[in-house]
């Protein structure tokens, strides 16, 4: 276990180091002698792992400085957590693409990222059309179960990021900024919601920059988190483009949304449409794609089957909120009590109700789980 701990640590400095890219921890992991990585010198960062002098001195200099204490306090707290690809936590859709990143940043409901997802992206000035369509479509895909992806832009990304934590599915977004660094900052409240209700990931190290090129890296993250990725809205060069493309490139699913062929915000989707992506004109038409998935032995229906218990058991909106928090397992009240920001006498009444419609119970030192 201390190994392990001391590996991912490494990892988390290689990844922090200014001007070592992915490829040169891929190096590093293959070569892959953990404990002798702290007393490698530069020379030995060449001729042993095969980096290049400038960047052996950065390593070097930054297994010789880190304090691995205050940073792990420093995330804290932020409120930040950090997934690496030895995690058995890690994203398993994720793990399967060409080039997953090493370090995941996040804050919030980190479980959703091994549920079944599906990417929503386009033009960060939708037409009403485009507008209505990505709200309609993220939120019943939601209530059907299914996390919403996105990359919380303007436009087709704030909207379906909205329509999702509207249901029950909820949402992910792909940050190309560092995960407490808010982008756009008009964004903030749709930020704290997710924060609180969704999660909010990123593989930009805290502190890094702003800088453009970052955005477009985010890309490959939001396609490779899902089963397919829908197209709403998108011009000729649209950036939602190239995230289609990486999921082509993924032998993921594509599918766009037809629009007027006088509009030049559909000339994106139309041309898609053109090259075989799966022309969709409801939640209906992706869903019927994964016909069974969700039901499949083994893998959680929490989210697919509360919808329809709401019903019978007639649960409000707030008792909803607190038995979908409790589907991945036991909480405190504590816990509760961040993850949905009631305050505590609401929360309380909450709990009491679901108790005596025995949708959930109550342990020991205030841990609640459901029955």
């Amino acid at each position: 276990m201390k190994e392990y701990i001391q590996e991912r640590e490494l990892l988390l400095t290689l990844h922090e180091t200014p001007g070592i890219g992915w490829h040169s921890i891929r190096k590093a992991v293959e070569y892959g002698q953990w404990r002798l990585y702290e007393r490698f010198s530069p020379e030995a960062w060449v001729s042993s792992v095969g980096l290049k002098p400038d960047q052996a001195k950065a390593i070097s200099h930054a297994f010789s400085t880190v304090k691995v204490e205050e940073r792990q306090e420093r995330m804290s707290k932020l409120g930040i957590q950090w997934i690496t690809r030895f995690d058995e936590s890690y994203p398993h859709l994720l793990r399967e693409t060409p080039q997953p990143p090493w370090i995941i940043y996040a804050m919030g409901r980190v479980e959703l990222l091994n549920r079944h997802a599906i990417a929503i992206v386009g033009t960060r000035g939708p037409t009403a059309y485009g507008r209505k369509t990505a709200s309609d479509l993220a939120r019943r895909l939601s209530e059907r179960g299914m996390t919403v992806v996105s990359g919380m832009a303007k436009g087709i990304d704030t909207l379906a990021h909205e329509g999702a934590l509207e249901a029950f599915g909820s949402t992910v977004a792909v940050l190309g900024t560092p995960v407490d660094r808010i982008y756009p900052t008009e964004n903030r409240g749709l930020y704290e919601q997710i924060v609180r209700k969704g999660v909010v990931i990123s593989e930009v190290a805290p502190g890094t920059p702003f800088h453009p090129g970052l955005f477009p890296l985010r890309n490959r993250i939001i396609a490779g988190l899902s089963l397919g990725t829908v197209v709403v809205e998108a011009a000729e060069r649209s950036g939602s483009l190239i995230t289609a493309d990486q999921a082509l490139d993924m032998s993921r699913d594509v599918f766009a949304v037809p629009g007027p062929i006088s509009s030049p915000k559909s000339a994106g989707t139309n041309g898609l449409i053109r090259q075989g992506a799966k022309l969709i004109t409801s939640d209906q038409d992706i869903m019927e794609e994964y016909e069974g998935l969700l039901q499949q032995p083994g893998i959680s229906n929490a989210q697919v089957g509360l919808k329809s218990e709401l019903q019978v058991v007639h649960l409000d909106e707030n008792e909803a909120v607190l038995l979908q928090f409790l589907q991945d397992g036991p909480l405190s009240i504590d816990r509760l009590h961040e993850l949905s920001s009631f305050p505590f006498g609401l929360l309380h009444s909450v709990l009491i109700n679901l108790c005596i419609k025995r949708k959930i119970e109550q342990h020991p030192g205030s841990i609640y789980s459901v029955m």
